[in-house]
């Protein structure tokens, strides 16, 4: 006779490591840093919306990507919109990537990774151009390698809430 494991059929539930996720991305991104090594901090919120996009989709959409960019807009103290729109623009191109593939292996998402946060670097540049807001140009792509350096490590702590 089998005894059912009450509890275990939604072990797989993603929503606190999310939340959690989340919540450690928005302390990493707000962690008082030297100004010289500011520049360098990785784009931790838009790492983990993008792990949890593609990795999650039923979970995790549009207006998931939105909530996280608004979010990371309060957080920054960023013109309001920015980050949620810059979001939900990568969403879609990641989503027209993920969609081609039917597996989706760790070059591939990390592949598709480095083009979404050259994407929104890119997107928020131009941004900062047209509204006139003065910016150092060096300091804008910093983290353009950070983010890539430590999109694996997210991938693994991760990995087990992926579909």
């Amino acid at each position: 006779m089998r005894i059912a494991k009450i509890g275990h059929s939604h072990s797989r539930d993603p929503l606190l490591p999310i939340i959690i996720s989340v919540l450690a991305a928005s302390v990493l991104m707000v962690y008082p840093l030297s100004y010289a090594l500011s520049a360098w901090r990785p784009t931790f919120m838009l790492a983990i919306m993008l792990f949890w996009v593609m990795c999650q989709p039923t979970w995790c959409g549009v207006w998931f990507a939105f909530a996280t960019g608004l979010f990371t807009d309060l957080l920054l103290d960023a013109p309001l919109g920015l980050n949620a729109l810059s979001f939900v623009l990568i969403t879609f191109i990641a989503r027209y990537f993920t969609r081609e593939r039917r597996i989706m292996t760790f070059m591939n998402l990390w592949i598709i990774t480095i083009l979404s946060v050259v994407a929104y670097l890119t997107f928020v540049f131009l941004v900062l151009i047209l509204s006139g807001t003065d910016f150092v140009f060096t300091r804008h792509w910093a983290p353009l390698l950070p983010t890539i350096v430590i999109w694996p490590l997210i991938y693994y702590v991760l990995k087990r809430w992926r579909i």
